[in-house]
């Protein structure tokens, strides 16, 4: 499969740059895959579509506010950096990028907030990356709460505006427990604490996994081959509780439901010659695109993604390639919003 395969005319204006007012009540489109339908509906319409014994599996990563301003020593330069992962607790060492990179070099010193956290460039890893030292005094947790108050939510940079205080809530699932990722898992925030009591009530299970997304979603690809594309590694965590609610569920012939993109990614990580799913800890640079034979969900909520991107290209292959770009062309048409903030898909 090309990259070029993966074009589409995107209007500027469908990227959704605010989430709507309540998060079930975006739009939904249903693609049935058999019968090659496609509905029109509303997101709290899920209900209609799940019944008692099917699973839903959510990536239950909670996002940090990983994108710091700070100065360079010296000459007061603004910089930014963005939090990539933590490589050494103990050490305070941290995987970074840096903007403008140019100006920033092993040895220089990087101020944040009033000087109360400062740092070290000890490497240079990648054009834009670095390897970070911050050097602080206090406990660990210490630490992680000057963090958390001096970062920004890491709301993608193609929404071209500043971050409001709403996005601190909305730019997080209303089930994220566990801190790392620094992309939000989509597909889950249309989820509210409302809905997923009524799939409850339905008999719908819920099975939770961590994969703390990366920037790597937004890397560009630039190879046309996509054999040749390698993903950036995540972190994943697939207890041994979500396998055995998942398999129940296999076995029995009910719907498994990936709740985004890396929930798909994470199980097809770890599955088992039998078609199961498999307990997990580890990392993942898993990357699907068409055609590949999924093993373990055979439906997925997921969102609008962009042209070219490697989530687009893991629901094509889902969903089936012409059948998900038909779905794109007629989303367009229909104005449905795109991205993260955008509406939501249901493949079944």
């Amino acid at each position: 499969m090309k990259l070029s395969k993966f074009k589409f005319t995107l209007p500027k204006e469908l990227i959704a740059n605010h989430p709507v007012a309540i998060r079930d009540e975006s739009r939904l489109m249903v693609l049935n895959r058999a019968t090659k339908t496609i509905e029109h509906r509303t997101f709290k319409d899920i209900l209609e579509y799940f019944s008692d014994g099917d699973v839903f599996v959510l990536n239950n990563t909670k996002v940090f506010p990983a994108r710091l301003y700070g100065e360079k020593e010296k000459t007061g330069a603004k910089i930014e950096v963005f939090l990539l992962r933590e490589l050494n607790q103990e050490s305070r060492l941290w995987d970074v990028l840096v903007d403008p990179a140019r100006k920033i070099r092993i040895g220089n010193k990087l101020y944040f907030g009033n000087d109360e956290l400062v740092a070290e460039v000890i490497d240079n890893t990648t054009s834009r990356g670095r390897t970070l030292r911050f050097l602080f005094d206090g406990s660990y947790e210490e630490f992680k709460k000057t963090i958390k108050r001096l970062g920004e939510t890491p709301l993608p940079k193609i929404h071209e505006r500043a971050i409001e205080p709403d996005d601190y809530e909305r730019y997080q699932t209303v089930y994220a427990k566990h801190e790392g990722a620094v992309a939000a898992p989509t597909a889950g925030l249309h989820f509210s604490r409302e809905i997923m009591k009524r799939l409850e009530l339905q008999g719908v299970h819920f099975a939770e996994l961590t994969l703390h997304a990366g920037l790597g979603n937004f890397r560009e690809i630039e190879v046309e081959d996509l054999t040749k594309h390698k993903m950036d590694s995540e972190q994943l965590i697939i207890p041994e509780e979500t396998t055995l609610i998942v398999n129940k569920a296999i076995d029995a012939h009910k719907r498994v439901c990936s709740i985004g993109t890396t929930v798909m990614k994470g199980m097809e990580t770890s599955t088992s010659i039998s078609g199961h799913l498999k307990p997990f800890a580890g990392w993942t640079n898993k990357f699907i695109f068409p055609h590949y034979d999924f093993r373990i969900a055979n439906s997925m909520i997921t969102n609008f993604h962009l042209p070219y991107s490697s989530m687009l290209m893991l629901v094509a292959a889902f969903g089936d390639y012409d059948f998900v770009m038909q779905a794109y062309k007629e989303a367009v048409q229909e104005k449905y919003r795109f991205f993260t903030y955008g509406d939501a898909m249901l493949i079944l």
